[in-house]
This record gives C-alpha cells, sequence and structure tokens, in this order.
C-alpha cells in the first residue's frame, strides 16, 4: 500500500515534519471520508478533514498530563482515502486492507471517519489481529438494525456487522433505538449497553469496562455526546455523555490494564459558522492518546 502523507500545514495538529513523519511515528490517522447511507442530514464527509484543521487550534500541552503527548509519540496523518464509486461491501473490504496494512506496519491507527459504517471495514482488520477483541461504542443509537432502507452495510446496521463477527460489543449514552435491537440486547450476553438513563448510576463506567475483553477497539460516534457540546452530527439526540463524563471512562479504561489496539471517531458534519463540534473532537483524540500507555 503506498503511504501518501499530509503536509504538515494540514496535518493533524500541524506538527512539524519530524514528529510526523510516517517513520518516527506511533500513531497514524487515516482519514475515510465515506458517506453512502446517510438518512437524515448529509455532510459528513467533510469531517475528517474539518477534524484536522481544527486541530490546528488545539494546544500541544496538556496540563492533566503534564506533557506534550506528540512530542512522546509521533503523529502522521496520510492522505484520505479514494473510494472512488466503491460502496457497501467494496468500500468495506478497501478500508480492511488499508487498515490491515497500517496494523502490520506496527502502528497504532486512529481512524476519522464519516459515516459510522467504516467501522466495521476497521473491526474486520483489528480482528484478523487480535482474537480477544472486543469494542467500546459510544453512541446516542444502537447501529444494530439487521438492514435498515434495505441495506445491510447502513450506518444503522454497522454495528450488527460487527455482532455477525461474534465480538463482544459495550455500548455506552443509547438513547434511540428500535424495539428489535432492544431485543436482540436482551437475548445475546455479547452486547452489554448502558443506557443514557444509567449514566447516573455511580457504578456505570466499572460495568463497562469490565464488559470488555482485554483487547479493546473503540468507536466514537460524535452523537453519543451531549448536543448542547457536541452539535454537528447527522443524527443528534437529547441527553449524552458530558465531556467530563467521556474523559472519566477513557481515563479508566486506560488506567485498567486492558490494551487499546485503536480507535475511531465518525459522524462528525460540519457545519457553516461552528467549530466547536470538530474542535472539541480533535481535542478528544489527543486527550485519548495522551491516556494511552504505548
Amino acid at each position: 500500500m503506498p503511504i501518501n502523507i499530509l503536509d504538515p500545514k494540514d496535518n493533524f495538529l500541524g506538527i512539524d515534519k519530524n514528529s510526523s513523519s510516517f517513520e518516527n511515528s506511533k500513531i497514524v490517522i487515516q482519514s475515510l471520508p465515506y458517506e453512502h447511507t446517510s438518512s437524515y442530514q448529509e455532510g459528513s464527509k467533510h469531517g475528517p478533514k474539518a477534524i484536522l484543521e481544527a486541530s490546528h487550534y488545539v494546544e500541544f500541552y496538556d496540563a492533566e498530563l503534564d506533557k506534550e503527548t506528540y512530542k512522546d509519540l509521533g503523529i502522521c496523518s496520510l492522505e484520505a482515502i479514494d473510494f472512488g464509486k466503491l460502496v457497501d461491501a467494496k468500500a468495506m473490504e478497501l478500508i480492511e486492507q488499508n487498515t490491515d496494512a497500517l496494523i502490520k506496519e506496527n502502528k497504532f491507527v486512529v481512524s476519522l471517519g464519516a459515516e459510522h459504517t467504516v467501522t466495521y471495514g476497521i473491526v474486520k482488520a483489528f480482528a484478523n489481529k487480535y482474537k480477544n477483541l472486543s469494542v467500546l461504542q459510544i453512541d446516542a443509537h444502537s447501529d444494530l438494525r439487521e438492514e435498515y432502507e434495505g441495506n445491510k452495510y447502513s450506518h444503522a446496521s454497522v454495528m450488527a456487522r460487527v455482532n455477525d463477527l461474534k465480538i463482544p460489543i459495550s455500548q455506552v449514552g443509547v438513547r434511540a433505538q428500535c424495539k428489535e435491537e432492544a431485543e436482540l440486547i436482551k437475548s445475546t450476553n455479547r452486547i452489554t449497553t448502558i443506557y443514557n438513563h444509567q449514566l447516573e448510576d455511580k457504578n456505570w463506567i466499572d460495568e463497562a469496562i469490565e464488559s470488555l475483553s482485554d483487547e479493546v477497539y473503540i468507536t466514537i460516534d460524535a452523537d453519543g455526546f451531549d448536543p448542547s457540546l457536541i452539535s454537528a452530527v447527522g443524527t443528534p439526540e437529547p441527553g449524552g455523555l458530558s465531556w467530563k463524563q467521556g474523559l472519566d471512562l477513557f481515563r479508566a479504561l486506560a488506567h485498567s490494564g486492558k490494551k487499546v489496539v485503536g480507535f475511531d471517531v465518525v459522524e462528525v458534519l460540519p457545519k457553516k459558522g461552528e467549530i466547536l463540534t470538530e474542535y472539541c473532537m480533535a481535542q478528544l483524540i489527543y486527550k485519548i492518546l495522551g491516556y494511552l500507555k504505548f
């Protein structure tokens, strides 16, 4: 797979060439502007670029961690994948192939998606290497419909496809689902769902982490967060995680002894005159990288 690197003026954080070269970086950020099944608002294909642009305003120094995280890790940003006319299964195959190639280069892969469907291709690649994989899903929606609008590769079906792989799923922040999704969750021990109304419970973070295996992939749908903070998303829902709740969860997971193998951020839909969503997601990526142990 050819490795095409973004120019420093366009890469994550806008960091210098030495700290963003492929060879010197533990972290690789891939952009997956795939949008084919958006069912409410369209425009998530612009999300990856918007996050990268917003990241240029994130401070290098993290006061909580007392370090400039990028200097410890190196963060390389790749040019966006061109899907051409590929959709559904063919698009997922391309994502799996590209992600697999990066994993084989021993890189920690962070993916910026458009619609949530991309997570299926990514998870398939990680499942090739990690046989004890589980998925932590931050989301307003279960995304467990067998198909939606006649397409089993819909963004509303992405976790149903992950479930087909028999990979344990722990969902956090769900507050919108159909009856069939709720029944599926009740019928299996492989899916743990912590609903939005359960986030007031004292032990919800422990429950989420305990339900995961020792090797964890994280998928973050931006609509999993409170829309008063994160509003530029395709399918917003009232409620959701606060910024503090999100950081508390990721910090606890990083300190739990479980191995986080990669993560993605999806469903950011930039809106003219609003920058808070993409900025917060860029900040979140940097915070998670700072929490993790490599």
